[in-house]
């Protein structure tokens, strides 16, 4: 696993992003942090060594659908895997992440296991 790649989480809530990002440091990953989907997506232009985006659904100025499909309409970005985070679980939703260009999706409150897999998955 290419644990040199940062993963950038996309979050507005605070508390989320300090509690991963804790879990991904004890975990040996280096990650940065955006309150909002523009600011992430101006970090991911500028920063070649995010491998991975945990983008949260639900944000005040621009929801994760509206983010990841601009990720996927930007040439240099469109293959940077972005992982759909979202405390809604309900029937459907991954299906909606995943039509909306979302490589993967995991629920809130995250599995540390879950995303370990997940980083396997796209970082390896």
């Amino acid at each position: 696993m290419d644990r040199g790649k940062k993963i950038l989480i996309i979050d507005d809530d605070a508390r989320n992003i300090f509690a991963l990002t804790a879990v991904l440091r004890a975990k040996g990953f280096a990650s940065t942090s955006a309150s909002y989907a523009t600011e992430g997506i101006d970090k991911l232009r500028k920063d070649y060594d995010i491998g991975i985006v945990f983008m949260d659904m639900m944000m005040p100025d621009m929801d994760g659908y509206t983010a990841i499909s601009q990720i996927r309409a930007d040439a240099v970005l469109a293959t940077v895997p972005v992982i759909a985070v979202t405390a809604q679980a309900m029937a459907g939703d991954r299906e909606k992440c995943l039509a909306a260009g979302a490589n993967d999706y995991i629920s809130k409150p995250i599995d540390q296991d879950a995303m370990l897999a997940i980083l396997h998955l796209y970082l390896d």
